[in-house]
């Protein structure tokens, strides 16, 4: 069980429902939810709209459609809908139709699971509300803590970060809460799972009472939802059943490999596949990731990496290389799994398959974004087709042997 979320002094316990029983979860909208169609009928500020046709969207995407309007009436709003079908949007729209820009206070505050995430989110809310002078600081690890407090002295209507940051800001009294009325948990699964809950609570603790908590994920496990009830209040739950979750317009493949040395070779025969567009390869732990990284340059191949030892500097380098496709291939660990979103990358490669289920459809979620084309292969060993075939199952999905004309696919 969750720690019970209490205020600290303990008295200004939050009115949350008392009934535990999550038998009732069921994997549909929980109540009849209005679908607006247009982003002008859903009632949002000139600046703002403006901002949404100058970033390029046209129409509301299906989740678009169903959560703004909950959570701009001040919903607590739980939404899982696929990858790459605009949840970042989702609340960065609601929040800037929120935030009252004439007060210089943290109005929104975002947690997500890595600093890349934090940082593109900060870039979708300052693009989105281009026209409304919003100001929007990325409160991440491994940056300069002066820096920090120096934004954040300025005055920040939103603020997207890592917990640990976050948290670190809160308790020198650089970030105050006093004004802030959302918290949005983005992959919130991730973010309630063990690493991060305690980091969670200890954010939490700090914030108003009477807060609106917005939860979303591609993917919430039942144990998730039943925390949920811990910290919302009466939420408008905006689900996507599973077996819709599997990624439409993504071809799925997999390569048989006898021995875990022969992945290399394969890999190597792909290269020249890899590069026609831009490509993710997955490896399970950074010890593999340097060595593939090592051992494809030796061979002559370019290829970035990147995983969570290296220095955020480092990170946000590379991030820029491969966003602006000055090298096409990325090696790396699942830090690049959850929610980055680069429109190139239309192949992924899982040289080891994940861990768990879950991870599998945010990994393949990588490519075919948003409805384009999208192509992953996964090297599977002998001992590795009952995890392939668990996989196939769980998301009621086909992965078949990967045919020789694959460059074609992409």
């Amino acid at each position: 069980k969750m720690a019970t979320f209490e205020r600290s002094g303990g008295s200004a316990v939050r009115n949350v429902k008392k009934d535990n029983d999550m038998s009732k979860v069921t994997f549909e909208t929980s109540e009849e939810v209005d679908v607006t169609a247009t982003f002008d009928s859903m009632g949002l500020r000139e600046d703002l709209l403006r901002g949404i046709y100058a970033y390029g969207f046209e129409k509301p995407s299906a989740i678009q459609q169903r959560a703004i309007k909950q959570i701009t009436k001040g919903r607590d709003v739980i939404a899982q809908a696929q990858s790459g079908t605009g949840k970042t949007a989702t609340f960065s729209i609601s929040v800037l139709q929120m935030i009252d820009t004439q007060l210089r206070d943290t109005q929104a505050l975002v947690l997500s699971p890595t600093r890349e995430l934090a940082q593109q989110i900060q870039k979708v809310i300052l693009a989105l509300g281009d026209y409304m002078s919003v100001q929007c600081h990325a409160c991440i690890g491994g940056t300069n803590v002066g820096e920090d407090i120096r934004k954040l002295d300025y005055g920040q209507h939103v603020v997207s970060g890592t917990p640990g940051r976050v948290f670190d800001m809160i308790r020198r009294r650089s970030l105050r809460t006093r004004s802030i009325k959302m918290l949005i948990l983005d992959e919130s699964d991730e973010m309630l799972n063990k690493g991060f809950k305690e980091q969670i609570y200890d954010v939490y603790r700090y914030l108003p009472p009477a807060i609106q908590v917005v939860l979303l994920s591609a993917t919430l496990p039942h144990e998730i939802l039943e925390m949920t009830n811990k910290f919302m209040t009466d939420p408008i739950r905006i689900l996507v059943k599973r077996d819709e979750l599997t990624l439409e317009g993504i071809k799925q493949f997999f390569v048989a490999v006898d021995k875990e040395e022969w992945k290399f070779d394969t890999l190597c025969d792909l290269y020249d596949t890899l590069t026609i567009t831009q490509a993710v390869i997955f490896c399970n732990t950074k010890r593999k990731v340097d060595w593939l990284t090592e051992k494809m340059r030796d061979a002559n191949f370019t290829v970035l990496c990147m995983h969570g030892d290296m220095p955020q500097k480092e990170r946000t380098e590379i991030m820029k290389q491969f966003r602006s496709g000055e090298s096409r291939v990325l090696i790396c660990t699942d830090v690049w799994a959850r929610g980055l979103d680069v429109p190139q990358v239309s192949l992924i490669i899982n040289y080891d398959l994940p861990n768990n289920r879950e991870l599998y459809i945010h990994r393949i979620g990588r490519s075919g974004r948003y409805g384009r084309k999208g192509v992953s292969i996964n090297f599977v060993k002998n001992d590795d087709i009952r995890i392939l075939r668990d996989i196939e199952q769980y998301y009621s999905t086909q992965i078949d042997e990967m045919p020789m004309n694959v460059s074609d696919l992409i």
